[in-house]
C-alpha cells in the first residue's frame, strides 16, 4: 500500500505583493470568521476582505522589513528531511508539504498525493502546540479536500505532539546554546527567561481547547530541564475586537527587573514574520526602552533531532508498522475523529519512548 505524508504548515507569502499579501490574510480571517458575528457567508467573506486590506500594509511593511519570509523554505525543508529519515527506516513514504494559507494548497497537495497513487495518508500538523486553528483546521482541510475529490484513502491524522522527549530535549539545548552563546547564564538572578507563546482568541479557550494548557506545560518541562525561573507572554493580534490569551508578551517584558531577558518563541519550528519582525524588532524595542539587553533563541528548524521526531510520529501510524512502533499515541480528545491521534492524551508519565 503506498503511503504519503503531508506536512501541514501555516505558510506566508514568498513575494509579498499586495495581491498575494490580501489574499493570504484573506483566507485566514475567514478561516476564523465565526470569531464574529455574521448572518451568512456573503458578510464573512465582505467582513473578511475587510480585515485583510487593513492589515496588509503593515504586514507588507514587516516583510520588506525582514527581507521576505523564510518560513515556506524551512517547511520544504523539514519534508525533505523527514522523507530521508522515513527512507533511512525503510518506509517508503511520499512526503508532501502544504499550506493551510498559501500555494501550494492543502486541496492542492491532497490532489498530487491522489494522481501520485497514495492509498494511506498521515497529516501531521508542524505546530508544536496544539490549537483548534492551527493543528486541528489543517487536518479539516486533509479530510475536506479527500472527500471532495472522492478520493477512498485510508487517513490518519496526529495533532499535538509537544510531549516527544526529544523534541523538549531539542528545544531546551536551543535555549541553552543560545543564553551560552551571548555569554549569558541562568544562573545569574539578572537574567531572566520569557516563554512567548502565539496568542489564541480566548473564544476557543471557552469552547474547550486546551492551547493555554499545553503551552503551560512545555514551558515547565523546558525551564526543568534548563533548571531556570520564567515567565510565559502571548503575541496577540488586534484585527478584532475580541478578547485573547493574557498576558501580553509585551506587558511582561515591561514588568521585569532583571537586566537581561531570554525570550523563547515556543509556538513556532519555522522563523517567520511573528518572530523576525515581531519579536526581533517589536519586542526588542519594547525591551530596550525598559532598559534590558534582550535575547531571542533561534528557531531550530534544522536541527537534524526534528526529522526524528517527525519520523516517529509518522511511524506510528504507517501500516506496515503494525503496533511495531516504540512510540505509542492515544485518540484525540482535541479532534475526536476516527484516526486522529496524538500524545497530549496520554498519561504524562511514561507517555512516549524517545529513539
Amino acid at each position: 500500500m503506498r503511503a504519503g505524508v503531508i506536512l501541514l504548515n501555516f505558510g506566508e507569502p514568498a513575494d509579498p505583493t499586495p495581491e498575494n499579501v490580501i489574499a493570504f490574510l484573506e483566507r485566514i480571517f475567514f478561516a476564523n470568521a465565526s470569531l464574529e458575528d455574521a448572518p451568512d457567508e456573503a458578510a464573512r467573506r465582505l467582513r473578511s476582505r475587510q480585515l485583510a486590506e487593513r492589515r496588509a500594509p503593515g504586514l507588507i511593511e514587516e516583510y520588506l522589513e525582514i527581507g521576505g519570509s523564510p518560513m515556506n523554505e524551512q517547511a520544504d525543508g523539514q519534508a525533505h528531511a523527514l522523507s530521508r529519515e522515513l527512507g533511512e527506516r525503510g518506509h517508503e513514504v511520499r512526503v508532501y508539504a502544504a499550506f493551510q494559507f498559501i500555494q501550494p494548497l492543502v486541496a492542492d497537495v491532497a490532489r498530487q498525493a491522489r494522481d501520485d497513487g497514495v492509498e494511506w495518508l498521515v497529516g501531521l500538523p508542524v505546530y508544536p502546540l496544539c490549537g483548534p486553528s492551527t493543528n486541528v483546521a489543517a487536518l479539516d482541510l486533509v479530510e475536506e479536500a479527500a472527500e471532495e475529490l472522492g478520493w477512498q484513502v485510508e487517513m490518519r491524522g496526529i495533532t499535538g505532539w509537544h510531549r516527544h522527549p526529544s523534541y523538549l530535549d531539542l528545544r531546551a539545548d536551543a535555549v541553552r546554546a543560545a543564553v551560552d552563546g551571548a555569554g549569558w547564564s541562568f544562573d545569574d538572578p539578572g537574567t531572566r527567561l520569557v516563554f512567548s507563546a502565539h496568542g489564541t482568541p480566548l473564544k476557543y479557550i471557552r469552547e474547550g481547547s486546551r492551547y493555554v494548557e499545553y503551552v503551560e506545560e512545555f514551558c515547565a518541562e523546558i525551564g526543568d530541564r534548563l533548571s531556570a525561573d520564567y515567565e510565559i507572554g502571548y503575541q496577540n493580534h488586534s484585527n478584532r475586537g475580541i478578547e485573547w490569551t493574557t498576558p501580553d508578551v509585551e506587558n511582561v517584558v515591561r514588568s521585569l527587573s532583571e537586566q537581561r531577558v531570554v525570550v523563547d518563541p515556543v509556538s513556532f519550528m519555522h522563523e517567520q514574520s511573528e518572530t523576525l519582525a515581531e519579536l526581533d524588532h517589536e519586542l526588542r524595542e519594547v525591551a530596550e526602552e525598559a532598559g534590558l539587553e534582550f535575547l531571542r533563541v533561534p528557531i531550530p528548524h534544522d536541527d537534524a533531532r526534528f526529522a526524528h521526531v517527525l519520523a516517529d510520529l509518522v511511524e506510528s501510524q504507517l501500516p506496515e508498522s503494525g503496533g511495531s512502533s516504540e512510540l505509542r499515541l492515544a485518540p484525540c480528545r482535541c479532534r475526536p475523529r476516527d484516526g486522529t491521534f496524538c500524545l497530549n492524551s496520554l498519561p504524562r508519565v511514561a507517555s512516549v519512548t524517545a529513539r
